[in-house]
């Protein structure tokens, strides 16, 4: 899919040829004298159109436009928030086979978020999983062109719009696939062919490497599978070796069947989006190769099924992490904090300036916050606000959460240094404070990304979430080098 932002305004995208026009209006919107303007400006008169958001009039082959079809859609203050609520109204509107040219117009100059809103939005909106169908319908949408008369000010934000949709449809991709599609093997391909990239590399550690770094926690997770255990390192050394780099941990549990403390059978298919954790890391690589920014980056997935076999771990088993700290398996339906715990020790070698773990971690958190923001959990205060402020900026929200000490009270055991499981208050936070033992040595942040990840019901896929937010952040901490 293709995206272009040119500096047009209203007159100017009514003479562009395409399949569908929307024009996306304000409430501050002033008419022109352009015919396209003043039927805007009679519509609104005539109470036959409103300008709050998501509102919509559809014209068909209008004389005032050269389009098949024409939306105008209303984005009220003309937010990012806004403009993504029309943006999805209008495409679905226009939404045919027909439609491989669309041009969106901002009514009046754009903001900076609100153009980067639009290109997500045009994307989600069109998005076509085709990987495993025998006849697949790809997405029609060919070319999207952006149009605003302040472009030029608006290109960084239309730049970064681009690259997180194409990272988030890498990680859309190899969430929405089935877990034989999507073995830690064929993941590990996928980071791989990231190190095609200039400055970009890849190693790949497999059973004999992880099991010489002592990573007990990730081996035990792993041993219950056919499929043999990734541990993946991606490196972006985009600025001086001496500037340390920032870590993305990603969760790559490619199926979660529960292991031995087995899931209920409903919606288990659903497991194989538990390594959106992995997805979304892969997904913000892609992205900053787009985009190039001056920092250092490295990414760790530690990549496995949970399966139950008669080398499955039980509960009462204990393992011994490559921290050297013991853990008691109390339900291996926990195996997400078990698979981290080592990778989070493992970044310790990279000295890195901030660690940001990413993870489909807990139902507890979608009981929570439910689907629309990601539970943040950080030890360091400008790391969380660096990152909340990143989830506003992309419209990829999330949301603090406490680490009191207190709540590590029902991690304790009398059978190895810490339990994997807590009781079920509290669990997003629980499971958090497990983390929280393996990150003494840097400034830390966690992402429980269960409920915003995926999305089921009749629109059920991944989401790519949290690229964006991870996108943002990253961009951020390249600005204030």
């Amino acid at each position: 899919m293709n995206f272009e932002l040119k500096p047009l305004g209203l007159l100017a995208c009514a003479n562009e040829k395409c399949d569908a026009l929307i024009v996306l209006v304000p409430q501050a919107f002033k008419a022109s004298k352009d015919d396209l303007s003043q039927l805007i400006a009679q519509a609104i008169k005539a109470s036959d159109f409103e300008t709050k958001p998501g509102k919509t009039l559809s014209l068909y082959r209008p004389l005032q436009a050269n389009a098949d079809r024409v939306v105008l859609a209303g984005i009220g203050d003309g937010s990012a928030r806004q403009v993504r609520t029309a943006v999805h109204a209008a495409l679905a509107l226009v939404k045919t086979p027909s439609l491989k040219k669309l041009v969106l117009s901002f009514a009046t100059p754009a903001q900076e978020g609100s153009v980067r809103a639009a290109v997500s939005a045009s994307a989600d909106a069109s998005y076509v999983y085709v990987t495993t169908r025998s006849k697949p319908e790809p997405r029609v949408l060919q070319k999207v062109l952006i149009a605003c008369e302040n472009a030029s000010e608006v290109k960084s934000s239309f730049d970064r719009g681009v690259a997180t949709v194409i990272g988030v449809e890498l990680a859309k991709e190899w969430a929405n696939r089935p877990a034989n599609y999507a073995t830690p093997t064929l993941l590990a391909k996928a980071a791989q062919e990231l190190a095609a990239f200039p400055k970009f590399s890849c190693e790949v550690l497999g059973p004999k490497e992880v099991a010489k770094l002592g990573m007990g926690a990730f081996i035990g997770v792993a041993q219950g599978s056919e499929q043999p255990l990734q541990f993946i390192v991606l490196r972006y050394d985009g600025a001086v070796k001496t500037k340390a780099p920032t870590v993305l941990v990603g969760k790559g549990i490619t199926f979660d069947s529960g292991g031995i403390s087995l899931k209920p059978g409903a919606e288990m298919d659903e497991m194989k989006y538990d390594m959106g954790g992995a997805a979304s890391v892969i997904g913000a690589f892609r992205a900053i190769a787009h985009l190039k920014p001056a920092i250092n980056l490295v990414g760790l997935i530690a990549a496995c099924e949970n399966m139950p076999s008669g080398r499955a771990l039980k509960p009462s088993d204990v393992v011994t992490s490559m921290s050297g700290q013991t853990i008691e398996i109390l339900n291996t339906d926990a195996e997400g904090r078990l698979v981290l715990c080592d990778a989070l020790t493992y970044a310790e070698r990279f000295k890195p300036a901030a660690v940001v773990d990413i993870a489909t971690l807990t139902g507890a958190c979608v009981v929570a916050l439910g689907g629309v923001r990601s539970g943040l959990f950080a030890t360091d205060e400008a790391l969380a606000q660096a990152l909340l402020a990143a989830g506003d900026a992309s419209q990829d929200l999330c949301w603090r959460m406490p680490l009191d000490d207190d709540y590590a009270d029902g991690l304790k055991t009398s059978f190895a240094d810490v339990a994997n499981v807590a009781g079920r208050a509290g669990g997003a936070v629980t499971a958090a404070k497990f983390l929280q033992r393996f990150t003494e040595k840097y400034p830390w942040a966690h992402l429980d990304i269960a409920g915003t990840a995926w999305k089921g019901g009749a629109a059920k896929g991944a989401t790519g979430r949290p690229v964006g937010l991870l996108v943002e952040y990253l961009m951020s901490q390249a600005a204030a080098k």
